[in-house]
């Protein structure tokens, strides 16, 4: 096995797993200043990771082993869908073929079902509720994901993000098509919902309309630290998902060697923060919702997702 390929598969593990948090930090400068406010560092989730990891780990009575295994579980499962996805390479890496677009998409399932049952054992009314309106969301999130990339491997006939991507880059035409355009709308649409970009509360209350926070109530200490890590490296991976085999396949330098992976690191930095900016003026300029119309936000992503997949079967567009 080629030595240059498996350090870039681990750089392109640690890039998710360190940078994911500068994301989180950009995203909420940029919020605070739509809002007026000076806000946090950029760097302020590191220093959040740093002040939990020292702190003390509390487990609610009567929890079990329930309440800290599966947040590990989800950190291990981000950094194995890390090294599966193209993030700093379009070249496909040496595990690139372990899982194919589906099994990515139960992959995000399975960290989150996951973090669901931490929320439950922990015997919280809070964590509870933050857990149930989660699952509601769910229900239309994940067949929703799922569906997306159903969709976008019918454009090459194959379930590979690097062979999708390397197409998407090379056709204009495919790119065009309205089979990928309405795949592409569709998880635009899902990422605002999954990470929290809809302008339904603020995230920074501890509000009963809470979803984030309501599912870690009652952790605490270390448990927090990874709790929050694993929502950094989520949205740092749907995002580098969107944009690499969505919406901008281009701009990757072209190899497998270590130096071509450091320099796709700016470009991945450049493209994440360009998003974010986006997101960020998309978030303040949407009206406030309620938290029930969150669930006929992801049925019109479904829709979109389905019309892709009807186009390109009954129509016979690609």
């Amino acid at each position: 096995m080629d030595p240059s390929a498996q350090i870039v598969n681990v750089l392109q593990a640690a890039t998710v797993l360190l940078l994911s948090p500068l994301i989180a930090g950009i995203a909420a400068r940029g919020k605070a200043w739509t809002e007026s406010r000076r806000g946090p560092s950029i760097f302020q989730p590191y220093r959040d990771l740093r002040k939990l990891l020292r702190k003390e780990t509390l487990r609610p009575i009567g929890s079990s082993i329930v309440f800290v295994l599966p947040l590990f579980v989800a950190f291990g499962t981000y950094l194995v869908i890390a090294i599966i996805v193209p993030v700093i390479t379009a070249y496909p890496l040496p595990y690139g073929s372990a899982a194919d677009f589906l099994g990515g998409g139960l992959l995000f399932g399975l960290a989150g079902t996951v973090t669901l049952l931490a929320a439950l054992d922990s015997g919280s009314n809070y964590a509870a509720l933050g857990a149930s309106r989660t699952v509601s969301f769910a229900a239309f999130a994940e067949p929703t994901l799922i569906v997306v990339f159903f969709a976008v491997a019918v454009i090459d006939g194959t379930n590979n993000p690097y062979v999708t991507t390397n197409l998407l880059a090379g056709s204009t035409a495919t790119y065009l098509a309205p089979t990928h355009l309405l795949v592409t709308a569709a998880f635009l649409l899902l990422l605002l919902a999954e990470t929290g970009k809809l302008p339904v509360e603020s995230a920074g209350l501890m509000e009963l309309g809470m979803l984030e926070e309501g599912r870690a109530f009652e952790h605490s200490g270390r448990l927090l630290a990874l709790f929050r890590w694993n929502g950094w490296m989520k949205q740092f991976l749907l995002y580098a998902v969107f944009l690499n085999v969505f919406l901008l396949p281009w701009g990757f330098v072209p190899g497998s060697t270590v130096l071509a992976a450091v320099a796709n690191i700016g470009v991945l930095l450049a493209k994440q923060v360009a998003l974010v900016g986006g997101l960020v003026l998309l978030e303040a300029t949407l009206a406030k919702v309620r938290l029930f119309k969150i669930r006929d936000f992801l049925a019109v992503s479904f829709s979109l997702a389905v019309l892709s997949v009807f186009v390109f079967v009954v129509l016979g567009v690609p």
